[in-house]
């Protein structure tokens, strides 16, 4: 018996609340929209920079560049798509105009420093990072300043930035993967052997500390494998790539058995194994 009461009461309190948000109602729900596209900007950002296809993230980064220009977060998307894309010397114009922009970072400075080594631009790289106050103290950074040390031969420096960056960050692996080729160059054979067996310590799937390790001990003319985890296809390249290095040394015969240790360790025929060991018989 109330129902029609309570509908009517309803019906007229809706009128009430139209009535009063006549106004200011439109302006209320075009920011609701904005907070949403907001969101869905953000999320499909972050998509963009994550899983999606590289070209399409640059695509996708290049067209709401051109609806906000200004939009300092559109500009590092960009940059790091074009970085993903290997598409670096785009990378270095992208983030050369990033860092003229007033939100500009030490952080974008140092992306552009990065995308600048990709692009083989070295001197510029450089005094990208010399212009970054010493404050900003970043794993990144100061793997940076290992790698252009590096490549001026610069090796103390080169080594105290290298240990710099292995404390600044929790996944070492990598730099010190870098660390040890650097001292492979070098010829500094056990130093290199060690930072290499540092990295597999580290990440037992880094598959190039692994290779490079043998390089290291091949170069001291051990042509026996280094006890680290690997699998059997694993295995059959590391034999590949010490016969190699034998071969190399002059150790014929030596790198002859390692070769066909190589094809039959391997799960498959091994091609590259294979055509060096005809081409050594012949």
């Amino acid at each position: 018996m109330r129902h029609p009461f309570i509908l009517s009461a309803l019906i007229a309190g809706a009128s009430v609340l139209s009535a009063c948000g006549e106004q200011d109602g439109s302006e209320t729900v075009e920011r609701a929209f904005q907070d949403v596209n907001v969101i869905d900007e953000s999320n499909l950002s972050d998509v963009m920079l994550t899983v999606a296809d590289p070209n399409e993230a640059v695509s996708y980064f290049q067209r709401t560049i051109a609806e906000s220009p200004k939009n300092i977060e559109h500009h590092r998307g960009l940059g790091l798509s074009l970085i993903r894309a290997r598409r670096f010397d785009e990378a270095a114009a992208a983030w050369t105009k990033t860092v003229a922009l007033p939100d500009a970072t030490n952080t974008d400075r140092v992306n552009l420093a990065d995308a600048l080594i990709r692009a083989g631009n070295w001197d510029k790289a450089e005094q990208t990072l010399n212009a970054i106050p010493p404050t900003h103290e970043t794993f990144k950074r100061y793997r940076l300043e290992a790698i252009v040390a590096d490549s001026k031969k610069q090796w103390k420096k080169s080594d105290s930035f290298y240990e710099i960056a292995v404390g600044l960050t929790t996944q070492p692996a990598p730099v010190l993967n870098n660390w040890g080729y650097s001292k492979l160059t070098r010829g500094d054979y056990q130093d290199a052997e060690r930072l290499f067996i540092s990295a597999v310590t580290q990440d037992p799937d880094l598959f190039t500390a692994k290779n490079n390790l043998v390089l290291a001990r091949g170069a001291q003319r051990n042509y026996t494998l280094p006890v680290v985890p690997m699998d059997q296809s694993e295995r059959a390249q590391l034999l590949h790539t010490l016969a190699l290095s034998a071969i190399k040394q002059g150790d014929v015969e030596t790198g002859k058995g390692l070769l066909r240790e190589a094809i039959d360790t391997h799960p498959q025929h091994f091609e590259a194994a294979a055509r060096a060991l005809s081409a050594l018989e012949a």
